[in-house]
């Protein structure tokens, strides 16, 4: 196992740990905290095992960050709606 897949399935048990914790603030500083370290990790995991597992980090990270997803869907939605820019 790539050293780039370990630490990807330690950010996952991170995510999940903490998931599990209580949080006075809807969970959105450690949503942030995952993204600025699940970022980079994707494009290591890309560069070192091929798109493929990285499309299978990405969709992993997706499907735990998804509230953070669905709101900058909604966000980029009113965005355009409103023709602002």
């Amino acid at each position: 196992m790539t050293a780039s897949l370990l630490l990807a399935f330690l950010w996952v048990i991170a995510a999940n740990i903490s998931a599990m914790l209580p949080s006075r603030d809807n969970y959105w500083t450690r949503a942030y905290v995952l993204i600025a370290v699940g970022v980079p990790l994707l494009g290591y995991v890309t560069y070192q095992n091929g798109p493929w597992w990285g499309m299978a980090f990405l969709v992993a990270g997706a499907s735990m960050l998804r509230w953070p997803l669905i709101y900058l869907g909604r966000w980029m939605k009113r965005k355009i709606d409103h023709g602002e820019g």
